[in-house]
């Protein structure tokens, strides 16, 4: 039912994890997908084959996601490519730790810089293309940290908080423009984001059992509802902050 034929997706950080899952997905439902990347060029170069597999056209751009002229040059690479960006997902980020009081403020203005600063450059240098052709859709990735905060995490967590309030802000802004403004929040996911942490067997057994469904799900399943978010099927839904995590976190 859903069918993105010659629709274009930009997905920032797409070339691993929920981003790579993201793209393959789009590329299925008949999208052409363009992906960000800054030092991952082999995986991708295998998203990228991967999604000209499908049938679909696929733009790999290198670009460094917290400099501003780095997003415009990309996002106009993009748009000299293919006249539009349809579909715009926020998806970079970078999750480290952080104890308050260690007076360490590289990793508060990295995570700043990456995970949010990123998201308004593309979603201001995009917006006016979406504009023109008065349509968009506009899918932020959140956490479940933004929602409950996380110790020892919490610049991560601030960040994702901030995406939320974007998120609400811009779908207001943006409603007038039929451009859709939607995030998609998951908890753990099987990504390399989470490498380290997972390779305490126990460590991994006890968050999945604290997770209702008992599983860690794979990026695909948080792909599948941004397809969803996407495509026409959620026409009348903007502002919404979609919570994939398995039930360990409700709100609503």
């Amino acid at each position: 039912m859903i069918d993105l034929t010659g629709k274009k997706a930009l997905i920032t950080g797409g070339s691993r994890g929920i981003g790579r899952a993201t793209a393959i997905l789009l590329a299925k439902a008949g999208a052409d997908v363009a992906i960000t990347y800054q030092l991952q060029e082999k995986t991708a170069l295998e998203v990228k084959a991967a999604v000209e597999a499908l049938g679909r056209r696929c733009l790999a751009v290198r670009a460094e996601i917290s400099a501003e002229t780095e997003v415009r040059r990309a996002v106009e690479e993009i748009i000299r490519a293919w006249g539009r960006i349809d579909i715009l997902i926020n998806n970079a980020g970078i999750w480290t730790y952080l104890e308050i009081g260690s007076g360490d403020t590289k990793a508060w203005e990295e995570t700043m810089a990456v995970n949010l600063d990123s998201v308004y450059y593309f979603t201001d240098a995009v917006v006016p293309h979406m504009k023109k052709q008065k349509r968009g859709a506009i899918i932020n990735v959140g956490s479940t940290a933004g929602i409950r905060g996380e110790a020892l995490h919490s610049h991560y967590a601030a960040t994702k908080g901030a995406l939320n309030a974007l998120t609400k802000s811009w779908a207001v802004e943006f409603a007038p423009h039929n451009i859709r403004v939607n995030l998609v929040a998951p908890g753990w996911v099987e990504t390399d984001m989470c490498t380290e942490v997972f390779s305490d067997p126990a460590f991994k057994e006890s968050v999945r059992q604290s997770i209702p469904l008992k599983r860690i799900p794979p990026p695909e399943d948080i792909a599948g509802p941004i397809l969803f978010l996407a495509s026409d099927l959620a026409r009348h839904i903007t502002g919404a902050i979609i919570n994939v995590n398995g039930g360990s976190v409700l709100s609503g």
